[in-house]
């Protein structure tokens, strides 16, 4: 069987999804890595952002362990395909099959900045974490 190239499954879909190459058991509460089939070639001034379908966790008990996955440009080489990093967080061994769509992947434009150390900035502080919370408060 021949896997699919990835697709947009309707129309208004922002992601394309990703089928894995071949079947994966990852155990119980461990990471393992599931191939999807690709080798991506990123345009220049984007990066292809990686993350499980909505149903996944829900479904089979699996995370991406950091949120999303960051695909740069230069990660394109012939032994540069993509591998999707899960968690299980169930009790039971998860099985992913060769073909099963897992993850969907979206091109995000990024630019890189220059950066430069200064000794004050002409901002306001906002008090930290959740800092707009409490200013909500008042």
């Amino acid at each position: 069987m021949n896997l699919p190239l990835p697709q947009y499954a309707t129309a208004g879909s922002v992601g394309f999804d990703l089928v894995c190459r071949e079947s994966v058991a990852i155990e119980p509460r461990t990471l393992g890595l599931v191939p999807a089939n690709v080798i991506v070639e990123t345009p220049p001034g984007y990066m292809l952002m990686v993350t499980l379908r909505s149903s996944t966790p829900r479904k089979r008990g699996l995370l991406i362990p950091h949120g999303v996955g960051v695909i740069d440009q230069d990660y394109c080489g012939e032994d540069d395909e993509v591998k999707i990093q899960i968690y299980n967080f169930s009790e039971q061994t998860v099985t992913i099959q060769r073909g099963d769509r897992i993850a969907q992947a979206i091109f995000v434009r990024v630019d890189q900045v220059d950066w430069m150390e200064v000794s004050e900035t002409h901002s306001k502080t906002r008090g930290g974490f959740g800092s707009t919370d409490e200013a909500s408060k008042s």
